[in-house]
C-alpha cells in the first residue's frame, strides 16, 4: 500500500474511532492486512498531523484539523506538566516537542482571552488580554490538569 492511501486510511480510523495508542492503529492496520513498524507509523502520525487530546478523562488521538470541537483547556491540559502566570502571561510547560503543537492549536482556538502565543522546544508563552484573562485561563488549565 501507498503511503498517501495509508494516510487516508489512517485519518478515516480516527475520525471513526478513538484510538488512544499507536499499537490501537497498528492493530486496525494489521486487520486490514497492513503491516507498518513502529518507526513507520510515528512517521506516519507526525506527517498526518494527529496530536493527543484529552476529553472526559479519555485521551485518544484527533486530526490537527478537528481540534476546534475540543475545549481548550481539556486539550492543553494533556499536554502540560506545568503551568505559572505572570501578570497578563502564561507559562505553559510541556513535553520536549509539545510546545508548538500546542501553540498552533492555541492561535487556531484562542478565543478572546488569548492574544497569541510564542513557543520553543517545551516552553509555551501564552499572551492572555489582560491579567484577568490570564487568571481564568490558568485556572482552567489547574483544574482540568488535577
Amino acid at each position: 500500500m501507498k503511503k498517501t492511501e495509508r494516510h487516508k486510511l489512517i485519518k478515516k480510523m480516527i475520525k471513526e474511532e478513538k484510538l488512544s495508542t499507536q499499537k490501537d492503529i497498528q492493530d486496525r492496520l494489521k486487520a486490514q492486512g497492513i503491516v507498518v513498524t513502529q518507526t513507520t507509523l510515528s512517521r506516519d502520525l507526525r506527517e498526518i498531523g494527529l496530536t493527543k487530546a484529552k476529553k472526559n478523562n479519555e485521551v485518544y488521538y484527533v486530526l490537527a484539523d478537528d481540534t476546534h470541537k475540543i475545549d481548550l483547556a481539556e486539550f492543553l491540559s494533556y499536554h502540560l506538566q506545568g503551568v505559572s502566570r505572570a501578570e497578563f502571561s502564561l507559562v505553559l510547560h510541556t513535553r520536549l516537542g509539545d510546545a508548538s503543537i500546542l501553540a498552533n492549536f492555541v492561535d487556531a482556538n484562542k478565543g478572546e482571552l488569548i492574544l497569541g502565543t510564542v513557543a520553543g522546544a517545551n516552553t509555551l508563552l501564552v499572551i492572555c488580554r489582560d491579567t484577568a484573562a490570564a487568571k481564568q485561563m490558568e485556572e482552567q488549565l489547574l483544574e482540568k490538569m488535577d
